[in-house]
């Protein structure tokens, strides 16, 4: 269970976008803790946590890849010490698959099937630290989906 109170609030404004349609409003939010957190200076946790979910909440596709790359950064600075005191169930190496599949869609929409290819086989290459949960097959599935798209069919 999530103890984090700063992880709680960014689950907060997932919610408003993915269960309540409201994407400006998740953004606002996202912004204003952002902003709490010290930015990309703040701690690691939750520059990833929150630039993988403000990623979610762009209208622009460059825009989306800058938030992407924010979290992948910010993930190679985490411990699983620091998520387990923050009541993260998933190790570290459990973030890489998704946070390479999102990178790897937006290198797809941008037409930059090369970097698509690479940050696939990036996020394949960490599969085994996914459990088989309902979390674990949305990413594989995710993967599936990308690596058609990226090979035409």
């Amino acid at each position: 269970m999530i103890t984090d109170p700063t992880l709680v609030r960014i689950g907060e404004a997932a919610q408003l976008h993915h269960h309540q349609g409201r994407r400006d409003a998740a953004r606002r939010l996202l912004s204003r803790i952002w902003d709490e957190i010290g930015g990309e200076h703040g701690d690691p946790l939750h520059v990833c946590v929150l630039a993988h979910t403000m990623a979610d909440v762009q209208d622009d596709v460059p825009e989306e890849l800058i938030w992407d790359q924010r979290a992948l950064a910010a993930a190679d600075l985490l411990t699983d010490e620091r998520t387990q005191r923050a009541g993260v169930a998933l190790p570290v190496a459990g973030l890489s698959p998704s946070l390479h599949l999102n990178l790897g869609d937006c290198y797809r929409r941008l037409g930059d099937l090369d970097r698509a290819r690479a940050h696939l086989q990036q996020a394949r290459a960490g599969l085994d630290a996914l459990g088989d949960d309902e979390y674990g097959q949305v990413i594989r599935n995710g993967l599936d989906r990308l690596t058609r798209q990226v090979a035409g069919r």
